[in-house]
């Protein structure tokens, strides 16, 4: 006999509510695997020192806790001291590790150059040097020295940090790493090596980006291939589409905060966008490798483009010169 009245009412409730529950159980499936894999590392950083670039907030922070817990003695560069100095103070009280604030505006070659100074009078090595910090699709602004923001931001500040800071990397040799985040954005970049900084063409917030993240790869390529043999070792890597503070500027344009906020569920967390960055930190099979690319704890092929010696080549050439690295 057919349903009728109250139970076959009942019938379709139920219906319903299984149906909702397993679509609910499928998008948390779907989550859990887009947060992807894990570091597993195990090892420990006792006498260890890492310098971590925009370590107050998003991965940055995520590694430099990692990292505490691991023994390491954290020197933590931002460009907001009271930002910097409670987010080191946070981390001193979780791991009780020795974490220290330093004052470092990739913006600005000046302050750049006034941290490197501190970093290589006070310490005697650095083991890992993991740079983090970014802008992402900002406006058309630009750096203290008349860079493009994010070309300026992305790329030269931590060109001319990580050159200025190289001689306590070679200390830390035979395992020394440098560490560069880069995005899945550097495969739409193209380097307009007659105008870098957008002096000329008009400007586009995500080719800007993609044209400092494609920066990252190939700075990291020239790295390993200048420092092949001095045990300072560079990686380069896609943390994930994560959901920190680096996308606030998509936040100005309502199709992109609306679309933003529709995907926000699906996207990682800080903490699983942290992963790949540990994993070029403290991965001991990755040792021997150099100048190569990794995302979800794993190594990947970049870009063609990410993959051009002349061009990286000529980017180390033209950031030299714009930074003043030649001077030096």
């Amino acid at each position: 006999m057919a349903l009728q009245g109250g139970p076959l009412a009942g019938a379709v409730i139920g219906g319903l509510i299984a149906c909702i529950l397993f679509i609910a159980l499928l998008l948390f499936l779907f989550r859990m695997w887009m947060q992807g894999p894990k570091c597993t590392s195990k090892v420990s950083l006792e006498g260890k020192i890492v310098v971590i670039t925009g370590a107050n907030t998003g991965i940055g922070k995520i590694c430099a806790l990692d990292m505490a817990k691991r023994g390491g003695k954290i020197i933590m560069l931002c460009r907001s001291t009271e930002r910097g100095e409670a987010a080191a103070e946070e981390i001193r009280k979780e791991t009780e590790a020795e974490v220290i604030f330093h004052k470092c505006d990739l913006a600005s070659l000046a302050s750049v150059r006034e941290c490197a100074e501190q970093l290589n009078n006070s310490l005697p090595k650095i083991d890992i040097l993991l740079n983090n910090a970014g802008v992402m699709m900002c406006p058309l602004t630009r750096t203290e020295d008349g860079f493009e923001m994010q070309i300026g931001t992305n790329h030269f500040g931590h060109f001319l940090l990580t050159n200025l800071l190289m001689p306590l990397l070679k200390k830390a040799a035979p395992d020394a790493r440098i560490v560069n985040v880069s995005s899945l954005a550097h495969e739409r970049g193209r380097m307009n090596f007659d105008d870098i900084n957008y002096e000329k063409r008009p400007y586009g917030p995500a080719e800007a980006y993609g044209q400092s993240k494609l920066a990252n790869v190939l700075f990291t390529r020239e790295l390993a291939r200048k420092g092949e043999g001095s045990g300072v070792n560079a990686y380069a890597l896609h943390p994930g589409v994560i959901a920190t503070e680096l996308g606030r500027h998509l936040n100005a344009n309502p199709v992109l905060k609306c679309m933003s906020m529709m995907f926000m569920p699906l996207v990682k967390t800080p903490e699983a966008g942290a992963q790949t960055s540990l994993y070029c930190c403290l991965e001991q099979s990755i040792s021997d490798e150099n100048g190569k690319y990794y995302s979800d704890c794993r190594r990947k092929e970049p870009a063609v483009q990410a993959q051009n010696d002349e061009d990286a080549k000529k980017l180390w050439q033209i950031s030299e010169k714009l930074t003043g690295l030649a001077q030096n």
